[in-house]
């Protein structure tokens, strides 16, 4: 049994992407505490409350939050509850037999890990990225659909890669790139 916490849009992408692999829709639990969301279906699913909770003790669970500081709080009180981290890949992404993708990170359809890449855990790599050799994504960032991050680099915990970007530096922890422009209040939350 694979707990799904998160039932919104990036939680959908997870859920086609656990159904694209082979997995059973009946080994499915769909997770989410808000309100909103309270006898609803998602992709044919039922969506259950609460999100964390000590039923969660010695099952496997996946985070499928967007924002960076929710799903990183919400991994922490799944393993404060004796959960274990479930990692899901789509089947058409490419991931080197050398790479090491962390616990309950995510790889989405047509993304390229290359070798020697290192993910930790809680990463999301959107559909289309590209990661190539030798890099390093710290806990809990996302990188955005369509997203290239250059060999050698280092993107730090937290931070957010915006689809399509292409990142040619190293990235500090909670960074954003591209930075949203001075005058725009929208975008992700960082730490």
């Amino acid at each position: 049994m694979i707990h799904l916490i998160g039932a919104g849009g990036h939680g959908k992408v997870v859920i086609d992407a656990w159904l694209a692999g082979g997995g059973a829709r009946e080994h499915l639990r769909v997770r989410d505490g808000r309100a909103a969301m309270t006898d609803r279906t998602v992709l044919g699913l039922p969506v259950l409350s609460p999100e964390i909770d000590d039923s969660l003790a010695d099952t496997e669970v996946h985070v499928a939050i967007g924002d960076n500081t929710a799903r990183a709080n919400l991994i922490a009180a799944a393993l404060a509850v004796g959960a274990r981290l479930r990692t899901i890949r789509h089947p058409s992404s490419s991931v080197s037999t050398f790479a090491h993708i962390g616990d309950g990170g995510f790889i989405g359809a047509g993304a390229v890990i290359g070798p020697e890449v290192t993910t930790g855990p809680g990463v999301i790599v959107c559909a289309g990225a590209v990661i190539d050799h030798d890099s390093r994504i710290g806990d809990h960032a996302f990188v955005g659909p369509g997203a290239v991050i250059a060999s050698r680099l280092s993107i730090g915990a937290r931070a957010v890669v915006r689809a399509g970007a292409v990142v040619t530096r190293d990235l500090a922890t909670g960074e954003i790139w591209p930075a949203p422009p001075a005058s725009s209040s929208a975008g992700f939350q960082t730490a």
